[in-house]
């Protein structure tokens, strides 16, 4: 077999009699790299393009013990998965695989123990790193199917509001054009954007194409009215964001996760004000999810500049004012200066998507 191609062991031990023993016996399947120590064994892990399969560790080690190794090892997400079998003289079974080991060879060693144990622990961690694979191949087509699905469904939508089909690209540009301002300016928004950052934005803006899902359930007499509502067929329409969370929670039951999370907070949250005035529930500040906050700032500018069954369009400056105005008491007074900041980019991205 090709060194190149070979699967790699680390041996790990301070005996340089030991390490020859372990080479000897495995260096016809495999490439067997070397360290005296663990601070030794730790720099080859980190600074190594193709991580070893398995490693050899002694528990017994002048400068650094085995166990403080594999806990070194065991805490570093890039190096946790590699399987580690110890070596020692002791009896001390129960501790090691307590530590984290997968296996445990006494000394001195058998070759054929070595050799069986070594080729399991290789065929388990290939087979591991297939499964992994395999989950994330699937992920990624069910992740894909499901973006599709949900620009379906906030398309269906839209053209059933007599929409042109382009609010919600727009929506969506307006709310990557606010995350990005806010990520890409750190010093000035720090905050949010370690919020962004673990609350992934990319799928924050895939999210809000369902933010108005719930007017499926809306009657066409309140939906296409080309009036003003009165105030029971507002309470009807302000029902959207109830039968949104609902429709939202029934598409992705089998999705809990973040995707689910962000879909279900922008279609029941949309509509919330900052002053706690708002619908459904009247909740105010940062307990408006801030996917909702970014939402509603992207929804509202694009409702004032398009024109509407019901009414004309504002213009780009006067739908600037009216967002701004209503800093601290509609909107996020955070995301009111980020807007501020970037009205330019969104004038662009309306007359980009008439």
């Amino acid at each position: 077999m090709d060194n190149t191609t070979r699967p790699s062991v680390l041996v790990v031990d301070d005996e340089e009699i030991n390490v020859m023993l372990l080479e000897g016996i495995l260096e016809d399947e495999y490439t067997v790299i070397t360290a005296n120590d663990g601070t030794e064994a730790l720099d080859i892990l980190w600074h190594s393009k193709v991580l070893p399969k398995v490693i050899l560790l002694d528990v017994q080690m002048r400068k650094m013990g085995g166990f403080e190794t594999l806990k070194n090892i065991k805490a570093d997400d890039s190096l946790k998965r590699i399987p580690v079998i110890f070596i020692t003289a002791d009896k001390e079974e129960s501790k090691a695989l307590a530590a984290g080991a997968v296996d445990y060879i006494s000394k001195p060693p058998n070759p054929d123990v070595v050799r069986l144990r070594v080729k399991n622990q290789i065929e388990l961690k290939n087979y591991s790193d297939h499964l992994e694979e395999l989950v994330l191949e699937k992920t990624a087509e069910i992740m894909g199917s499901m973006d599709v699905m949900l620009q379906a469904m906030a398309n269906i939508i839209e053209y059933r509001n007599l929409e042109s089909g382009s609010h919600v690209k727009r929506v969506q540009l307006y709310s990557e054009a606010l995350i990005d301002q806010i990520m890409g300016r750190s010093s000035k928004y720090v905050e949010y954007a370690y919020q962004l950052e673990i609350l992934d934005p990319d799928i924050i803006i895939k999210s809000v194409a369902l933010h108005d899902v719930g007017k499926i359930g809306i009657p066409d007499k309140i939906l296409l009215k080309p009036g003003k509502l009165d105030p029971d067929e507002f309470e009807i329409m302000k029902t959207h964001t109830t039968l949104g969370k609902k429709i939202v929670e029934s598409m992705l039951r089998n999705h809990d996760g973040i995707y689910l999370q962000h879909c279900r907070d922008i279609a029941y949250c949309h509509h919330e004000r900052f002053d706690g005035k708002g619908y459904p529930c009247g909740v105010s500040g940062y307990d408006i999810p801030l996917a909702a906050r970014i939402a509603s700032v992207a929804d509202v500018y694009d409702a004032l500049v398009c024109a509407r069954v019901y009414k004309a369009a504002f213009s780009y400056e006067d739908a600037i004012k009216i967002i701004t105005d209503g800093s601290g008491s509609q909107f996020d007074p955070v995301l009111t200066k980020v807007l501020f900041d970037i009205q330019d980019e969104f004038m662009a991205i309306s007359e980009a998507y008439k």
